[in-house]
């Protein structure tokens, strides 16, 4: 028996656009929009026209990107998430103590969500996180998630072929399991430049959930030495622990 969900065409043909447009680092085309997602022009005209019209999508010069309604809807998911503000909380509390940029983050299939960010008062570029999405393997954050899960529930969550960012990323599949796996022995994750070069993050999950969803990471330089990485991990168990017991004292699941 097939027990795949029936998806109504129309419904994700338009969610499918959106990801595309939100996806892309300028505005596309028809044209462009048409390659990749490969929905007949026709019908792909009607839609852009009905998101325009709604205002999920903007148009200029024949090119489309995100209209303001899809931010209002962004923001309606960050307001009712009742953990985010004791996320908030803790992320304020462990910047103060250790002085670098740390992030909060929710796992969404084989990737990771940022929900939350506080940057390092010294931080002269500011790189705007919060709603953006990165590959699970390529970050501290997402291999301290995917390590909640199974060897065989990993291999079916991710991609066939694991994207590299960068010369350090993983993307042999029998190697990210090997991370993984040190990854459960010590309870936290630590990458140096998989993601963006010349940093490294240590991440651990907030087990407030089972499996745990979400997890806390700083970024720092990748210079920094074993000592000063030690210090930061603790701090980061420490209030990782003091906020999913808050989390778990509250009611939050």
């Amino acid at each position: 028996m097939d027990m795949e969900p029936q998806l109504v065409k129309s419904a994700e043909r338009t969610v499918r656009i959106l990801e595309a447009l939100a996806a892309s680092p300028e505005a596309l085309t028809l044209s462009q929009l048409q390659q990749r997602t490969g929905f007949p022009r026709s019908s792909l005209h009607a839609l852009m026209r009905t998101l325009v019209e709604l205002k999920w999508v903007e148009t200029d010069s024949g090119a489309f990107g995100i209209g303001p309604h899809a931010l209002l809807t962004g923001t309606a998911y960050l307001d009712k998430d009742p953990a985010l503000p004791f996320a908030q909380q803790a992320l304020e509390d462990l910047r103060d103590e250790i002085g670098h940029t740390v992030h909060f983050a929710r796992r969404d299939e084989a990737h990771v969500l940022y929900l939350a960010t506080r940057e390092s008062r010294d931080a002269h570029h500011v790189i705007p996180r919060v709603g953006r999405r990165l590959p699970a393997h390529v970050t501290a954050l997402g291999q301290a998630l995917l390590a909640q899960l199974t060897d065989d529930e990993v291999a079916a969550v991710l991609p066939r072929s694991l994207e590299a960012m960068t010369e350090h990323t993983i993307t042999d599949l029998v190697k990210l399991t090997e991370e993984l796996d040190q990854v459960r022995t010590r309870g936290w994750a630590h990458e140096r430049e998989q993601g963006t070069p010349g940093v490294a993050c240590v991440a651990v999950a907030v087990d407030y959930r089972i499996p745990a969803t979400d997890a806390i990471s700083c970024s720092m330089p990748a210079e920094l030495g074993p000592a000063h990485v030690e210090r930061i991990t603790q701090a980061m168990i420490t209030h990782t622990r003091r906020l999913a017991a808050t989390l778990r004292r509250e009611g939050i699941r």
